[in-house]
């Protein structure tokens, strides 16, 4: 019994070893979608967020590789994509860009660019925000104007 618990004590020791060698990176991307009720192209007080509003995150890795990410915005109107992956593979640049906002009152794009284009440099653990993505109505209501 002794000599199995030395072993098991000698393997869970490799284990550690070999496990903190090895360089894990963490990436957070963090945005909202909001209907931009007036259209003024700003978020104001009469401003209100989208549930359920769908946006993809494209990332290129440190490798070359291409990652596709779908995010939904939550009750409050933000959505996040997060990856743990080795330093040697970490995001090097990222685009974000609205795909649909599901509100039949609030669908239309509301800003000019198609998305946000950004290089993402930092370190494990951080998180990266972008600005929000506006949706306006068909109609504005007439105190907007």
């Amino acid at each position: 019994m002794d000599l199995l618990r030395k072993n098991m004590a000698g393997l869970a020791l490799l284990l550690f070893v070999f496990c903190s060698s090895a360089q894990a990176w963490t990436g957070e991307i963090r945005g909202r979608v909001v209907c931009d009720v007036c259209a003024d192209s700003s978020v104001g007080p009469e401003d209100h967020v989208l549930e359920g509003a769908e946006v993809a995150v494209l990332c290129i890795t440190k490798s070359g590789e291409v990652i596709n990410y779908q995010a939904f915005t939550n009750s409050r109107g933000f959505y996040s994509v997060a990856e743990t992956m080795p330093e040697s593979d970490r995001w090097e640049s990222c685009l974000a860009r609205p795909i649909s906002s599901f509100s039949e009152h609030c669908a239309i794009r509301g800003d000019k660019h198609s998305g946000v284009k950004f290089s993402y440099k930092l370190p494990s653990g951080q998180t990266h925000n972008v600005r929000s993505f506006l949706y306006k109505p068909t109609s504005a209501p007439v105190y907007c104007s």
